[in-house]
């Protein structure tokens, strides 16, 4: 009875085998740039600089954790001045009932609200920009 043939380690390639080389150099200035964006953008030297020979400098590298916690610290926020935006609106409702509301504070809160409308479509407009962006990759 024959033994089965042990297998070892993965198969090998039969394409997309990486075996040519390119060596570069590169001034101190350069060096650290190219270490600032890979700890920025949490990828690796080898695939930063194939990216940027093979796809082109068009192409937009972003560090997707980094993003994702800003765009959820910008949902926080305007979460946040959405609530005290309503807040605020009962307490000028509860004023009105009693007869005791100011012009001013009216005034104040549609103030407010129109700063968050505009500061909201602008958020809104470049999310759209972005999306486009990475769709066009």
């Amino acid at each position: 009875m024959e033994r089965p043939k042990k297998l070892r380690g993965r198969p090998a390639l039969t394409t997309g085998l990486r075996n040519k080389k390119i060596d570069t150099r590169f001034t101190e200035e350069e060096f650290e740039q190219i270490l600032n964006l890979e700890t920025e953008l949490g990828i690796k030297r080898t695939d930063l600089v194939r990216m940027r020979m093979l796809q082109g400098s068009k192409q937009i590298v972003v560090n997707a954790k980094s993003f994702i916690d800003q765009l959820d610290a910008i949902g926080m926020h305007m979460g946040r001045t959405a609530d005290n935006i309503t807040q605020l609106a009962c307490y000028v409702e509860s004023l009105d009932r009693k007869n005791a509301s100011s012009t001013d504070l009216i005034n104040r809160y549609n103030l407010l609200l129109e700063k968050y409308n505009r500061s909201q479509q602008s958020l809104e407009i470049t999310l759209r920009k972005i999306i486009r962006q990475l769709a066009r990759q």
